[in-house]
Order: structure tokens, then C-alpha cells, then sequence
């Protein structure tokens, strides 16, 4: 081979060796545009219906018998005044009445005479607290426990000082003549907390006695409503009940009149993890400490 067919071979192998090498390329950019999502939108804070005077509206849970039970009343009358043919026909957001409609009377609870027989040593006799009466209708009572007639008493001179918003009402003449007793033995093992606990909680054993622990008249014996198992209700006064939860069994009928200290129910666990007795007081059906009504022991 020649010189001149060297380099021209040469030549010819550079220019190939140009041709299969890659060129430089720019790097590649996405310039794809970035789509931002918009702001999930906050649900707007649910608001707890208002109601009107004298009626209420039924929230997500509510039974007629818990409604009546926060009310004071009696589930019967609130049918009755609601027309409700079926006590268990009750829809959220339904606006019920709870005070009784115009010319409709609600009759008072007379609780029976007192025991005869001495109390037994298990049920100390009661001890009770004064305080002033703000129902006009209870203090303007024709006659007292007495026999003597009582003084009609103004509104405006029983009308009481303004008081925090969670002070119970004042008790009324008709309450104050109220005795009380322990409605089991047994240590407290949960106290009155307002918001949290809205009675006290006693402890005891499976069938121990339950005693009610005023006289009045039954206005509920039933489990119908949730929470509180077994349950007894019992009417003393136009503003006060006591209420009995978790029995075992019940011993009284609704419309029954009980003495202080009558056996109403057995205690047990009905609803609940323990056996023991969740006892409330309630006044115009608001939860009350029942350590201010039932005796030192």
C-alpha cells in the first residue's frame, strides 16, 4: 500500500469515527405546569338547635323517656301533649312540646303518710336543708303538712337574688318538708360531677336491697333508657325525683305509691361493667348533688 492510500484510508476511518459519535444534547427540562389543588373547603361548625319556650328539640340519640327524664315529667304526659301514638316515634330535629299545653293541669305527686314502724338501724332517718321557694305555685299551697293554712306569698317578695347559672333552684315550701335516707349501703365509689357523673355510685353485692329513699309516687320502672339499665323513677314533689339505675330487677309498677325506705328494686350490673347502684336526684330536671339531701353517715 501505498503512502498516498494510507492516508487517504485514514482519512476515510476519521470521518466515520465523526458520524457515529453522539452529539451533545441540551438536557432535557419538564416544563410541565404545576397544578395546585384548591383548599378543601372547612364544613361549616354544626349549631345545636334553639328552642322556643316550653318545647324542645329532639338531637341525634334522644328518646321520649330520656327526654321526660331531663324535663322532670312524666314520657306519658309528653305522648299525650305531643300526640304521639307511639312513644318511640320520635325523629331528630322534631320540636316537642314539654310544658303542658294552655288549661291542661298537671296533677301533683302526694306522697303517702309516713311509715308507722320505727325506721330500721340500716336506714338512718334523713336530715334536710332549708332554702328559699322560687315556685309560686308551691308556696301559695292552701295547707300545710300541718293542717294550718299557710300565708299566700307575693311574688315579689320571694323573688331570689340573681345566682350562677349552675345553682340548683331554690326548694320550695312542699320540698322542704322532704326527709330523705341512703336508698343502699354500700361505699360511694364515684361522687356527683357535674357534666361528668350526674349522680352518685354505690357499690354492693348482686340482689342487695334498693330502697326508695323518699316517699313518692313511681312515674318510670323500665330499662328504656340507654345508659342506665334497670331503672326506677321516683316522683316526691312537683320539682323533685330520684332516680335508681343497673337494678337487677325491679320491684314496683309505674303509677305505684312508695313509702321511705320500701325495697323497689334488687341491685345489679343491668348496662353496666360492675355491680352497684347509680343513684340520681333531680330537681325541675336538672342533676343535683344528692350528698346535699341524703344524711351525714
Amino acid at each position: 500500500m501505498t503512502k498516498k492510500s494510507s492516508l487517504l484510508l485514514l482519512t476515510m476511518l476519521l470521518a466515520l469515527s465523526a458520524c457515529t459519535t453522539a452529539p451533545n444534547q441540551a438536557p432535557v427540562v419538564d416544563r410541565t405546569p404545576v397544578v395546585t389543588p384548591p383548599p378543601v373547603a372547612k364544613p361549616a361548625p354544626v349549631e345545636e338547635p334553639k328552642d322556643k319556650d316550653g318545647y324542645y328539640t329532639v338531637r341525634k340519640g334522644d328518646t321520649l323517656i330520656r327526654i321526660a327524664l331531663e324535663h322532670g315529667l312524666n314520657y306519658r304526659d309528653l305522648a299525650a301533649w305531643n300526640n304521639l301514638s307511639n312513644a318511640d316515634d320520635i325523629k331528630v330535629d322534631q320540636s316537642l312540646r314539654v310544658k303542658p299545653p294552655e288549661g291542661v293541669v298537671t296533677a301533683a305527686v302526694t306522697p303517702p303518710p309516713p311509715l308507722v314502724v320505727p325506721p330500721k338501724k340500716t336506714t338512718p332517718k334523713g336530715d334536710k336543708k332549708p332554702y328559699t321557694d322560687s315556685n309560686l305555685a308551691e308556696m301559695q299551697k292552701p295547707e300545710g303538712e300541718n293542717g294550718k293554712a299557710e300565708k299566700p306569698v307575693q311574688v315579689a317578695s320571694v323573688a331570689p337574688a340573681p345566682a350562677p347559672a349552675a345553682a340548683a333552684p331554690a326548694l320550695s315550701a312542699e320540698d322542704r318538708e322532704l326527709t330523705w335516707i341512703w336508698p343502699s349501703d354500700g361505699k360511694v365509689i364515684a361522687s356527683f360531677d357535674e357534666g361528668k357523673n350526674k349522680g352518685i355510685d354505690i357499690a354492693g353485692r348482686p340482689g342487695q336491697q334498693v330502697l326508695a329513699a323518699g316517699a313518692g309516687k313511681v312515674m318510670y320502672a323500665g330499662s328504656g333508657i340507654r345508659g342506665y339499665g334497670n331503672l326506677v323513677i321516683v316522683k316526691h314533689s312537683n320539682s323533685l325525683l330520684s332516680a335508681y339505675a343497673h337494678n337487677r330487677t325491679i320491684l314496683v309498677k309505674e303509677g305505684q305509691s312508695v313509702s321511705k325506705g320500701q325495697t323497689i328494686a334488687e341491685m345489679g350490673d343491668s348496662d353496666t361493667d360492675t355491680v352497684k347502684l347509680h343513684f340520681e336526684i333531680r330537681q325541675q330536671g336538672k342533676p343535683v348533688d344528692p350528698s346535699k339531701f341524703l344524711p351525714n353517715r
